[in-house]
């Protein structure tokens, strides 16, 4: 997604159906399919499109924290862009609260169904471009392929329907915010999509070319369907931490989740363990969640001497609500002190308890250059590995 300071689309993605005909036994945006959820799916080809957006997800009845959780890693760097609201018992009704969470300077509204996980981010991007050409409101078709019967209550065939004038109508429908907050404000029954709220109020709505791969995913054939078409290929993900401390000879050292006795400690608001610092960090940027600093705060009293794993956890935990597991990290440790080679092993096996995950530790020096070399402090550098979770172990 192109990024700016103030975006003049938004994209409501309505996320609060039930599911039953999946009967998945949870809400339809939460059933995986290739290890991620349908909303995180659909998510990602949200924030593929060229077009800087306001992204509302709206999510079912207390469901919004793992929304939020998928969201951000979707998002990534754009999480600023996120806002994620609770559902109402239609889907009109959900429509209406992700209507009011847009923001003032937003004059374009597409509106998406997360069921259409697989929708191409240029079809996002062709809606939006289509409303602000034409100043109306649109929606991606496709042709009728199928031969049409009008049939009676017991089924018998009435008629053959001309199909040549009939379209299969997908999502994003977008429109002019003023058109579709009008059509919301005078809509006086339920009707079945938002082009529908708008033509009754006298709005006009154009058609552009749909894309087959905008399917929505409503029975158990068609998320075989989406598996099929995606593959299994697990997505990969890579991050980076660095942290850097100062040597403290009125503390004790922790290092990798190990106290080590005898040590000059490190400086910092917690124990200073710059491994799992690092680590952490790795952690949250390969997820897309940011950094240490911006989910614990630099100065947070709960933190005042927290060890190491407390962060480690916390991230993996988030990580983990993200859709995402810990495939392996490693570390390095540029420093004069502690002499690390003695303890790597049992380093590495302390983390790699914490993570669940293969951990590789290693340590150097450098040469008496810099402020490791002079013996001031320390260095870390951390790199995480994260695949997708494997289908339906994310809940």
């Amino acid at each position: 997604m192109v990024m700016n300071d103030s975006p003049r689309t938004a994209v409501i993605v309505v996320a609060a159906g039930s599911g039953t005909r999946l009967g998945a036994g949870k809400p339809k945006a939460f059933v995986e399919f290739s290890g991620r959820s349908i909303l995180r799916h659909a998510l990602d080809g949200v924030f593929r499109m060229h077009t800087a957006a306001q992204v509302i997800v709206v999510a079912p009845r207390g469901r919004a924290e793992d929304a939020v959780a998928i969201g951000r890693a979707a998002a990534g760097a754009a999480s600023g862009y996120l806002t994620v609201v609770d559902g109402a018992d239609t889907r009109q009704g959900s429509v209406a609260a992700g209507l009011a969470a847009v923001a003032p300077n937003i004059d374009t509204v597409l509106v998406h169904d997360a069921a259409r996980a697989l929708t191409p981010p240029k079809q996002l991007d062709a809606v939006a471009h289509a409303v602000r050409s034409t100043g109306i409101g649109v929606i991606p078709v496709l042709p009728v392929t199928d031969t049409i019967k009008r049939v009676d209550a017991d089924e018998s065939v009435l008629s053959t329907i001309d199909r040549s004038d009939l379209r299969a109508v997908q999502t994003p429908q977008g429109f002019p915010r003023e058109l579709l907050d009008a059509a919301y404000a005078a809509a006086a029954e339920s009707l079945t999509d938002d082009a529908a709220l708008v033509t009754a109020v006298g709005g006009d709505v154009t058609a552009i070319a749909g894309h087959e791969n905008a399917f929505k995913i409503t029975t158990p054939w068609d998320l075989r369907r989406a598996e099929l078409l995606v593959g299994n290929t697990p997505a990969l993900r890579t991050g980076i931490g660095i942290d850097v401390h100062a040597y403290d000879d009125t503390r004790e050292l922790w290092l990798a989740g190990l106290n080590w006795p005898g040590e000059s400690g490190l400086a910092g608001h917690s124990d200073g363990d710059a491994v799992c610092h690092a680590v952490t960090d790795a952690l949250l940027s390969a997820a897309g969640l940011g950094d240490i600093g911006g989910m614990f705060g630099t100065d947070s009293p709960q933190y005042d001497g927290a060890h190491g794993e407390v962060f480690v956890s916390e991230a993996l935990r988030q990580v983990t609500a993200s859709g995402f597991r810990v495939s392996n990290v490693s570390a390095q440790i540029v420093g004069n002190r502690p002499r690390f080679v003695a303890r790597r092993r049992e380093a590495e096996a302390q983390l790699t308890r914490m993570l669940q995950a293969p951990v590789s530790l290693a340590a150097t020096t450098t040469d008496n250059l810099g402020f490791t070399g002079r013996g001031e402090g320390i260095t870390v550098i951390a790199t995480a590995l994260l695949t997708a979770h494997s289908p339906h172990t994310h809940q």
